[in-house]
């Protein structure tokens, strides 16, 4: 058992949102912390979904184990409240460098020493706003895979800074929330998961942008031909389009083509994926 009690997770979005709902499912005591009053709504209307999602998909879920999850939620914007008492605060927030740094400097000041920091970032190195926190000793990568109660996985990755006790501390504390530790031994931008899909991803959004096929058809060929559950244009609805957008204008001259797409076709019109009921497909 880790000493790990209260666990912090800062920003509620799509997986924000999951993370903070599986911790707490799993008997932590949880606080989810986003920018304003209206996010925080937001995500109080997320965890009773994910409580209904459990309900139908989680083994024993329905025994009181979804209604008990939300009872160790707590939500606020009040960021010094947050992480007043936190063990572990881990961040969650918008795939951005600027809006990460800034957020974690305003963190480093609040949080007490005993708190151990994390990010979520899928893409960033947790060495590029390690010293943002003013403990990079305490500080390391926790990242999730989205549908988080199927896709069970926590890659952590440390950077030369981090204290080996911590890391071990974070592995532990990945396995009592029921996930399954990836430890990955040297930073790697999209770590293993994302090292592996995300060149799957480029390939379909150059597809999807240049008109060579559509999505179905893109997913289609993908199922068919290698027998995956899902075709890439479904995976970036689940893992939702403005994340999908922030990685892609960041990249290179066919990346930033799809991100255009993303922007003007669909996050423009609110169609951001599963989490609004349309993207490529309709969930409605």
């Amino acid at each position: 058992m880790t000493d790990i009690t209260n666990v912090t997770v800062l920003g509620s979005g799509v997986l924000g949102s999951q993370i903070a709902y599986q911790t707490a499912y799993a008997g932590f005591t949880v606080t989810a912390w986003d920018i304003t009053d209206d996010a925080v709504a937001a995500a109080n209307e997320r965890f009773a979904a994910l409580a209904k999602r459990y309900d139908a998909e989680v083994e024993g879920a329905k025994d009181g184990k979804s209604a008990a999850a939300l009872e160790r939620l707590t939500t606020t914007s009040d960021l010094a409240a947050a992480v007043a008492d936190a063990d572990l605060v881990i961040e969650a927030v918008p795939e951005n460098p600027e809006i990460k740094k800034s957020t974690w400097e305003k963190v480093g000041a609040l949080a007490p020493e005993k708190t151990i920091f994390a990010t979520n970032s899928s893409t960033l190195l947790p060495s590029s706003f390690k010293d943002a926190t003013g403990r990079p000793n305490k500080f390391l990568a926790l990242h999730y895979a989205n549908q988080i109660w199927a896709q069970n996985t926590a890659e952590i990755m440390g950077t030369a800074d981090t204290d080996p006790e911590v890391y071990a501390t974070v592995v532990e504390f990945a396995t009592e929330q029921g996930m399954v530790p990836i430890e990955v031994k040297k930073e790697q931008p999209g770590y293993v998961l994302n090292t592996l899909l995300v060149p799957l991803l480029n390939a379909a959004g150059y597809l999807y942008a240049n008109g060579i096929a559509d999505a179905e058809t893109i997913d289609k060929t993908w199922r068919i031909g290698t027998g995956a559950p899902r075709g890439p244009m479904e995976i970036f609805d689940i893992v939702g389009l403005t994340t999908a957008y922030n990685v892609s204008v960041m990249g290179d001259e066919e990346s930033q083509k799809f991100a255009k797409i993303l922007k003007e076709d669909f996050i423009d019109q609110g169609k951001l994926g599963v989490a609004t009921g349309e993207g490529f497909y309709s969930y409605k």
